[in-house]
């Protein structure tokens, strides 16, 4: 299996095996949202992709390359990370759709100032963007959603055997489409709470004309800020109807990437 050997046999040759299946695991919990996030240690990931390693093991034969540290070796371990990363970047799509939605929501509140580090990603994002994202999370976890994706991970191993598995480029397309829902998505949640912000921001604007005295930003901010709460309030049940219905979406994504 591999130039490079130790002098243990078949125990190595186990070994090697489950080194070349972490690849594929590992890219996926890499690029999925919540394994992925930055709060997450590393060595949580490399443990948990080594776990779900051994049950593929178990469950799936895989054919190891003869030798990993040759070119096709390399070319299939190339594979192995690119279908691992396509699985949970569609996810990212997904969560990415509210993050949109709360910086349009903060920007018609005025809101768009306040930001806060993503714990996801890292980065800086509206503060609406956090609690739209703990809101999909925790509606996501709640769906069972993340083990259902866990076992389209386990059954890509059949479409995309392993060591002979590249995307096509037919399923490349079909990844990028999906970013063309992830914008619809981002105006559905977006949309209630903008109505009633543009609603405010008119009626703020009538009376700053018919009472020029009246000083525009002491009056619409904060009736902006309080209508975009109150909305955002009286939308809560839909937004978890469009948060359960996007993570449907999203495990319905990664099962078309590995449909044969």
């Amino acid at each position: 299996m591999m130039q490079l050997t130790f002098g243990f046999g078949a125990v190595e040759a186990e070994l090697w095996k489950l080194v070349f299946v972490m690849t594929r695991i590992g890219a996926a919990l890499l690029a999925a949202p919540f394994f992925g996030a930055a709060a997450v240690p590393v060595q949580l990931r490399v443990a948990i992709s080594g776990a779900l390693s051994v049950l593929v093991c178990a469950w799936i034969p895989v054919a190891v390359p003869p030798n990993l540290l040759s070119l096709a070796g390399l070319l299939a371990v190339a594979g192995e990370v690119l279908i691992g990363l396509a699985l949970g970047f569609v996810l990212q799509l997904s969560f990415a759709a509210p993050v949109i939605a709360a910086e349009q929501i903060g920007g018609a509140m005025g809101m768009s100032i306040a930001s806060a580090a993503d714990p996801i990603s890292g980065a800086h994002s509206p503060a609406l963007g956090q609690y739209f994202t703990v809101l999909l999370t925790v509606v996501f976890l709640g769906l069972g959603a993340h083990l259902t994706w866990l076992r389209l991970v386990f059954e890509s191993y059949e479409t995309f055997p392993p060591g002979a598995a590249w995307l096509s480029p037919e399923r490349l397309e079909l990844i990028a489409s999906f970013a063309t829902q992830m914008f619809v998505a981002a105006i559905a949640i977006a949309l209630p709470v903008t109505l009633v912000l543009l609603v405010v921001q008119f009626v703020s604007g009538v009376l700053s004309r018919s009472a020029p005295s009246l000083n525009l930003f002491a009056l619409g901010l904060p009736a902006g800020v309080l209508a975009g709460i109150a909305a955002l309030i009286v939308a809560a049940p839909l937004a978890a109807e469009q948060m359960a219905d996007l993570s449907a979406e999203a495990v319905t994504h990664a099962g078309e990437i590995i449909a044969r």
